[in-house]
């Protein structure tokens, strides 16, 4: 069994900075993400989508921010279970017993819970044994931009994100067609206006439509069928699909804690950001109280005061001292600055 300060359930910009506050608090922490790469929604959804409201930074990509945040957390050498989903949380006195889909059990002082809008699992594209392509020419988020260059690209999805990685894969694409079921677009206006624009210009094409079958030579992906929404039939020939119907949003295992819930987030005080299971934390877009703002920033505000509480939890009887990171000569040490 794993021994840990605290579990930090969701890996995205609220869970590592709340593994950052933690750190400066003493405390080792366990992060336990349910996708392959730590970043969240940011990361997965977004990662080449500029964020404008992250203080002192004027702009930055969600992967930008990601990897800022892990540099941030490095000296702290956080535990990682990544591809991991928490199947339950037993409290054994003042100490919890978590135990992961996969079986690892870990024992923890304090849980918070940082999993934005739940487990994300995307929606996939219904076409029986396509999934065989998964990972390889079949992709439901951009994780390797270049790898998508001089390719023959073909996006589905009427959503901002389809809409965004159209535009920006446009250019350097060696082909690129859009197909959305309808010509009634979920992306923001904007959007699709310039998308427009880059059809109208010969820069890519967009179908209406949607996929009834998929072609394959040598054991490779290579043309899907397009049933378009006037009755014709359509092969576009390709080399990488990507895939954008959405992210359905799943709290998991979070409803069966009997936490106190309200539209599926998580109750919480302001002064700990407490659970009413004591000694259980949630911070970022899972949580809810009077006032609630989902924004990254928010949660970055949470993440240090639940910090403080978690201190002074494990630590009974001593109070959490706020010290500043500019002249404490022991944050500076747990930073590798000194």
């Amino acid at each position: 069994m794993r021994r840990t300060d605290v579990v930090v359930i969701g890996a995205g910009p609220a869970g590592l900075f709340q593994v950052f506050e933690l750190g400066l608090q003493g405390l080792k922490c366990t992060l336990v993400e349910a996708l392959s790469q730590p970043g969240g929604q940011c990361a997965e959804l977004y990662p080449d989508k500029p964020i404008y409201d992250i203080p002192a930074i004027p702009a930055i990509s969600g992967a930008g921010l990601t990897e800022r945040l892990l540099q941030q957390i490095a000296p702290f050498d956080p535990d990682f279970l990544l591809n991991e989903t928490l199947t339950g949380v037993s409290p054994e006195g003042e100490r919890f017993r978590l135990t992961t889909a996969s079986g690892v059990e870990i024992d923890a002082g304090a849980v918070v819970i940082c999993a934005g809008a739940g487990i994300f699992r995307p929606v996939r594209m219904r076409l029986a044994g396509i999934e065989r392509f998964e990972g390889d020419q079949l992709h439901y988020a951009v994780r390797d931009r270049d790898s998508l260059r001089d390719q023959r690209l073909v996006i589905f999805g009427g959503g901002d994100s389809a809409l965004d990685w159209a535009l920006a894969l446009a250019d350097q694409a060696r082909s690129l067609a859009l197909v959305h079921r309808s010509d009634r677009f979920r992306a923001q206006p904007a959007l699709v206006e310039r998308m427009q624009r880059l059809c109208e210009d010969g820069r890519m094409q967009c179908l209406l439509g949607k996929a009834s079958d998929y072609r394959e030579s040598d054991g490779r992906l290579s043309a899907v069928q397009i049933s378009l929404a006037d009755g014709g039939e359509q092969w576009l020939e390709l080399d990488q699909l990507l895939v954008f119907f959405g992210m359905v949003p799943n709290p998991g295992p979070l409803t069966e804690w009997e936490l106190a819930m309200e539209r599926n987030q998580i109750r919480v005080d302001t002064e700990r950001f407490e659970t009413s299971l004591p000694g259980v934390y949630a911070v970022g877009d899972i949580n809810i109280y009077p006032g609630k703002k989902k924004l990254i920033l928010s949660a970055f505000h949470e993440a240090a005061l639940a910090a403080f509480a978690i201190k002074e939890r494990l630590e009974p009887g001593k109070k959490a001292q706020l010290q500043y990171t500019t002249t404490s000569p022991q944050l500076l040490k747990r930073l590798g600055r000194k």
